[in-house]
């Protein structure tokens, strides 16, 4: 990590900012069962990618992936009761000067729009969501794309993930990463920071840079 800090702070949205893993697993569980998909087989790869990709992948042959994605999508925005948000993270982000940092989610903005009003998250000024980009985690183009709407490079970020794509992703824009464990059942191997949430985090803001502040820790497979 840098410590002189960063231009701007890019975080993912579910399993980072919130926590919507009950949801997603009961839509995709039922979607799973309804086309006899493998459910521990689509849930270990699923997560941090869009839906559509997903359900392109793992959807038998004449099923129309767009229709199903847009079923599953209803079934998700209907399902937010027990979405919440990860420990100290309305706080964390309240924190941060308005125009320095974005979300950026694999979730469409329709979803993304209702889940963080359910778990009562005010959005930034940036988002970047399923539709804007034409490659989806763990491609790169999505955090760049939110460093561009923020006026800075991706190279001078700080990346806030939670599930393999999206620190692939991260990676790949050249950008830091920082990885959240909260919703984690099991440690992922790697060499990134790690925080479980943002209880024990504060930032500090000098002369234009985000710095996190922070007892960090070394995630293990």
């Amino acid at each position: 990590m840098s410590d002189t800090g960063y231009a701007a702070f890019l975080f993912d949205m579910d399993g980072t900012l919130i926590n919507s893993i009950p949801s997603a697993i009961r839509a995709w569980t039922a979607w799973a069962d309804s086309h006899g998909v493998d459910v521990a087989e689509l849930m270990r790869v699923m997560h941090g990618v869009r839906a559509i990709e997903t359900i392109r992948r793992f959807a038998p042959a004449g099923v129309d992936p767009q229709a199903e994605f847009e079923a599953l999508l209803a079934a998700e925005i209907d399902d937010v009761d027990d979405v919440v948000p990860i420990a100290g993270a309305v706080s964390f982000t309240a924190s941060l000067p308005h125009d320095r940092w974005a979300i950026v989610t694999s979730a469409p903005r329709s979803l993304a729009d209702v889940r963080l009003r359910a778990a009562g998250l005010p959005p930034p000024a940036v988002m970047v969501t399923a539709e804007d980009v034409a490659q989806g985690k763990p491609a790169p183009d999505c955090f760049r794309l939110a460093a561009e709407r923020l006026g800075v490079e991706a190279a001078d970020c700080l990346v806030f993930e939670d599930a393999p794509a999206g620190i692939a992703a991260g990676e790949a824009a050249g950008a830091d990463v920082m990885v959240i464990t909260e919703t984690h059942d099991h440690p992922i191997a790697t060499e990134h920071p790690a925080i479980v949430d943002y209880t024990q985090v504060s930032v500090d803001v000098a002369a234009g840079r985000l710095r996190v502040i922070a007892q960090l820790t070394l995630a293990s497979g």
